[in-house]
């Protein structure tokens, strides 16, 4: 993950963990709290805005001059650990409990319905090639991590990170449906060669 090498340095977790805890701090404020002079936060702060990992805000006062505060962006938040996939699977477990794994099934069908009526349009007029590139980049803005190449034999889809990975290594929709969804935006044939309830890693 590109993000990695800038957290790396221990420092600017600790500033990353700070804006967290805190919300919003100034450059004096976490060089106050981290022990450390506000040159050498400013050096950190000025990588993780590289990174899309801070933001800075104005903060206009009465009086005095005007404050510079910095936050957490929306893509550092991935950096803090989530539970989501554990309320999905609560979630699937409750609905398959009460109504059978029909539910569920109905529950990713519908999933991909809306994603079709959702990305359908910016398929449209397009040769196979681009469609097929649409689709890497459709796939890479949802988190998979996508890329294409054309061979021999055709094109080649491959991600390379699953987006509900703790899901699909429970239920076997997400998978299905997915390969389903790929199929009716491009309108032919996709074969799947690997995929994680096979032992892939996505």
């Amino acid at each position: 993950m590109q993000t990695d090498k800038w957290v790396r340095d221990s420092t600017r977790r600790q500033i990353l963990d700070l804006l967290k805890r805190r919300g919003r701090a100034t450059v004096e404020e976490m060089a106050a709290a981290l022990n450390i002079t506000p040159m050498g936060v400013r050096r950190h702060l000025s990588a993780l805005e590289n990174a899309d990992l801070v933001r800075i805000e104005i903060e206009r006062r009465p009086m005095g001059r005007p404050t510079y505060v910095y936050k957490l962006t929306e893509e550092a938040e991935a950096l803090f650990p989530k539970g989501y996939h554990q309320l999905v699977l609560n979630l699937l477990e409750c609905l398959a409990a009460e109504g059978g794994m029909g539910r569920v099934d109905e529950l990713f069908e519908h999933r991909k319905e809306r994603l079709i009526a959702t990305y359908a349009p910016r398929l449209e007029g397009k040769t196979l090639e681009e469609r097929v590139a649409e689709i890497a980049r459709i796939m890479s803005e949802n988190g998979y991590m996508a890329r294409w190449q054309k061979t021999e034999r055709g094109y080649v889809l491959t991600e390379h990170n699953c987006a509900l990975y703790h899901v699909a290594r429970v239920y076997p929709q997400p998978c299905q449906t997915e390969l389903a969804f790929i199929r009716e935006l491009l309108g032919v044939e996709v074969t799947r060669i690997n995929h994680i309830a096979s032992g892939g890693t996505c």
